[in-house]
């Protein structure tokens, strides 16, 4: 018989009742039960549950044993009686009657427990990371995570594209986060930097001729976390094609998010074919450009029907509402709550009406409006008998982060929030531009090495602020999943493009050498995309945070707690790197 083991412990049957077994495994949970012990043994694969009954040597071995410890038992495979069938468990139909017990590894105290998802804080958790991991609900997020990848590489390599590495070890990338940075000690006061994406990498495999690329990607970003975001190390699925436009890119990545959502979603719907939304009318109907279509409610811009009205909350401001059906004979509770729920995204208060069966408005601020501003509004946003409607006022930015937060937690107060569901939807028609209102500077707003939409003709003649880029994002239940573009790869349309955001020909020049020389060596039209991987687990895996679907994962302020990193370095090896460490004086 093998030196540890003849089966795992979610192996065994009915089948397998009078054979003698090996197992090994983690002392998961043990009960007395009338003097005779019953102890589950866990491994990756599964749970067996073991007997030992007083008396024996395994009785005095497994009473003994501290939960987590590794053992490894023999024994035999004995029926659990139709009784006690465990119908939770794949081996629920039988036990092991243990006759021999080796401890392997015994465990110190356990800092919280393993068997229950108990309240343990998310440091306690990340500094004991490794026992973390044996909580089944973990270790099975990092179980689909890898299945997830793997599905991925098959499901590109047979939609014809190719698994290509890039480096770690490169220049600095305008990415727009901040880069970490690697000391080079053969080449002294130089650094490298470690990607935040393998783009400009990719675009020259485009130049190369290899034509359909793609990568499980590690990236690297100095950048705050979020819950959808984890700070320092994230992967992502980088794709590039040439020979492309914009809709040559949605289709192939489509095919795959069906897919994969469906293969992986536990039976939730995966809605298909994914609805365009160009970016303005995004933020217009939704608050948002990563709109939770799940959310069946609607935003309406009616700013034109109190220009200048005498009613002063909304006169000259952006104003926005939100109708909502069935909910005018909810409780005045109902609609206090979801003030409160817009006052903690930052509104000062969130003004609403009610509509009476007899078609006119009651409420707060109803004896504010016209009877022109009733019947502007009832035509406008289909009114009828039971609907309720809530505003906004105040800056465009402002009110549409506010009101697209109320629309989504609206929808779920009043049930009109689909569940069980992936709804997808491509963001498209980005700006090229934006103005910063401070200082009136015109920027990029999105991606500066995006191809504008009418290319240089535009860059030429149009308002900046006009110009729509050809960019666009994957958005899935209000996650952005990833943000793409078709490239700019025409030499004078880029340096046209940096001119207009304040960036001279020589900047240009010296900053992108490397891309703007194979530019100049025939490059293809190309374009492409980098879906999150994680995001994309944590959605499937419907968990709110990020962290929850990386095995090693570093905490809300970029350090690993469980390896203790970030280090200091000693004096000896800053002088090998030609470094000198000026740390920030107190305040």
């Amino acid at each position: 018989m093998h030196r540890y083991r003849s089966h795992t412990c979610g192996e065994l049957r009915a089948s397998d009742v009078g054979s003698d077994v090996r197992l090994s495994g983690w002392l998961h949970n043990r009960r007395d039960l009338g003097g005779i012990l019953f102890i589950d043994l866990r491994d990756h694969y599964g749970i067996t549950q073991l007997v030992a009954r007083p008396g024996t040597p395994a009785y005095e071995a497994l009473d003994k044993v501290s939960k987590e410890s590794t053992v490894r038992v023999d024994g035999k495979v004995v029926s659990r009686g139709t009784e006690n069938v465990n119908s939770e468990l794949p081996t629920g139909e039988i036990e092991v009657e243990v006759s021999e017990v080796e401890l392997l590894g015994a465990a110190a105290p356990l800092p919280f427990t393993i068997n229950t998802e108990d309240g343990v804080n998310e440091e306690r958790r990340l500094e004991y990371r490794f026992l973390d991991l044996r909580r089944e609900r973990m270790h099975r997020n990092i179980l689909l995570r890898t299945s997830v990848i793997s599905a991925i590489r098959h499901k590109m390599t047979t939609l014809g594209f190719n698994e290509m590495a890039t480096p770690i070890l490169s220049a600095t990338s305008p990415e727009g986060a901040r880069d970490f940075v690697v000391p080079s000690r053969l080449n002294p006061g130089r650094f490298y930097a470690l990607p935040q994406a393998p783009q400009q990498f990719k675009q020259l495999l485009m130049i190369s001729g290899f034509d359909r690329y793609f990568q499980i990607a590690p990236c690297f970003r100095d950048e705050d976390a979020r819950a959808d975001r984890s700070p320092g190390e994230f992967y992502q699925l980088d794709v590039e094609m040439s020979f492309v436009e914009q809709e040559d890119i949605f289709q192939p990545i489509e095919k795959l998010m069906t897919e994969l959502f469906e293969e992986f979603g536990n039976g939730r719907h995966v809605t298909s074919p994914f609805p365009r939304i160009p970016f303005r009318e995004s933020m217009l109907k939704y608050g948002s450009d990563k709109p939770d279509l799940r959310a069946q409610l609607e935003l309406v811009d009616i700013t034109d029907i109190f220009e200048g009205s005498e009613f002063k909350a909304f006169a000259g401001k952006h104003v926005r509402a939100l109708p909502v059906p069935d909910v005018a004979a909810q409780s005045r509770k109902f609609f206090d709550q979801l003030g409160d729920y817009a006052v903690s995204q930052g509104a000062k208060g969130l003004a609403w009406v009610r509509v009476a069966e007899d078609g006119s408005l009651t409420g707060p601020i109803a004896k504010f409006l016209t009877d022109e501003n009733v019947a502007e509004l009832t035509k406008r946003l289909s009114l009828a008998a039971g609907h309720a409607v809530f505003f906004g006022a105040g800056e465009f930015d402002e009110v549409s982060k506010i009101m697209g937060a109320v629309r989504v937690e609206a929808a779920k107060r009043a049930g009109h929030f689909e569940e069980g569901v992936f709804r997808f939807c491509w963001i498209v028609d980005f700006p090229m531009y934006e103005k910063d209102e401070e200082s009136g500077k015109i920027d990029f707003s999105h991606n500066p090495f995006s191809m504008p939409q009418g290319g240089l003709e535009a860059l030429e003649t149009q308002d900046p602020l006009d110009i729509l880029g050809w960019q666009y994002d994957i958005v899935c239940n209000g996650v952005e999943l990833s943000s793409g573009a078709i490239r700019n790869h025409e030499p004078e349309i880029m340096l046209k493009a940096f001119e207009i955001a304040g960036y001279d020909r020589e900047t240009v020049e010296e900053q992108f050498a490397g891309m703007l020389r194979a530019f100049r060596f025939g490059a293809p039209p190309h374009g492409g995309i980098a879906p999150g991987v994680d995001r994309i687990v944590m959605l499937l895996a419907d968990e709110p945070n990020i962290r929850e679907t990386i095995a090693f994962p570093l905490n809300g302020n970029a350090q690993d707690l469980m390896m203790g990193a970030p280090t200091e370095l000693d004096e000896a090896r800053l002088r090998e790197l030609h470094i000198s460490v000026r740390k920030p004086q107190p305040k």
